[in-house]
């Protein structure tokens, strides 16, 4: 019998390249530098602006930004430095209610507006809901309501497609039963030990055609120190043996053989084309079941514990 997770194993075609092309894979700009900042009391990183070139010079053309992460500067000074057309480069933004009290921010208008012009970009080709937590009291505002401004700034031309991350099934209802436009992507957390962030919402999305877009695929590789329980690696090696690659690029080919979209990021420029160099092989269903079927031996959630109490039985059902 075919799992659900194969069943669901295809790619939305709604997140495309200047081609037509569908992107499989993206570079996040992420959480890491915004703990570094905090951490070092520092607003400008100039070694984030050579990542960000590295990325894009060796084939990257998604860049995953955020209002949380603070890095809109080094985005739009490699940009500049580059001199990339802006068609060349999708450019993936994010509003978080955190912005409502740290920058009196009146919602995603405001905040989209203060990111393109730090940018010195015209527009970005896709602006996510951060969270789910948007609320009069965190945020000045509904779910809805934000939905809403995202709607008017596909309008106005400044946001060229909307989606969310971290949403629930029933945080994606809400919004669907009003929206104008729906959703393309949820980003979510996605590994081999979290492979549905929250009950239902990965058949939900394929059933609607939303795009899941993963950020932490390598939490197997990232997260755990030797000596630690981690089942899959031994998995990831010998199949990495077998196709000469590296565990890395066994867990992003394996996300995007399931339809799902991986984010991640290097410093290391020699990791960069690795991540890059995952489409010239495929694996078997069964391969992709074997490591589909870790989610029963090791439950794993790193981040957004706030919203997601749920075992891993309720997670994992119906996968």
């Amino acid at each position: 019998m075919v799992s659900k997770s194969l069943q669901m194993a295809k790619f939305q075609n709604n997140i495309l390249d200047k081609n037509g092309e569908q992107i499989k894979i993206g570079f996040g700009v992420g959480s890491y530098w915004r703990i570094h900042k905090s951490e070092n009391n520092i607003e400008f990183v100039p070694e984030l602006v050579q990542q960000i070139k590295q990325a894009i010079e060796n084939g990257f053309v998604m860049i995953d930004a955020a209002e949380i992460y603070c890095t809109y500067e080094e985005i739009g000074i490699a940009l500049r430095e580059l001199n990339v057309k802006r068609e060349d480069i999708w450019i993936t933004d994010k509003y978080i209610n955190w912005s409502y009290t740290n920058l009196n921010s009146t919602g995603p208008i405001f905040s989209v507006n203060r990111s393109l012009k730090i940018m010195g970009l015209d527009h970005v080709d896709m602006y996510l809901l951060h969270t789910p937590d948007i609320t009069e009291e965190s945020a000045g505002m509904t779910i809805v309501d934000a939905w809403k401004q995202c709607e008017q700034l596909v309008k106005e031309g400044k946001v060229k497609n909307i989606g969310v991350s971290n949403f629930r099934v029933k945080d994606l209802e809400e919004i669907m039963k009003v929206c104008e436009i729906k959703p393309m992507c949820n980003q979510i957390e996605f590994h081999p030990y979290l492979q549905q962030q929250s009950p239902g919402i990965r058949e939900y999305c394929y059933k609607n055609g939303i795009q899941i877009e993963a950020f932490s695929p390598l939490t197997p590789i990232t997260k755990f120190k030797e000596g630690e329980e981690n089942p899959v690696m031994p998995i990831l090696s010998r199949l990495a043996q077998k196709y000469g690659k590296n565990e890395s690029q066994i867990l992003l080919r394996w996300c995007t053989q399931l339809g799902v979209l991986p984010l991640t990021t290097t410093s290391n420029e020699k990791r960069i084309v690795e991540y890059l160099n995952i489409f010239d092989f495929e694996m078997s269903p069964e391969e992709i079941q074997e490591i589909v079927d870790i989610k029963d031996k090791k439950f794993f959630r790193g981040w957004m514990h706030q919203f997601y109490p749920e075992t891993a039985d309720e997670c994992n059902a119906g996968l």
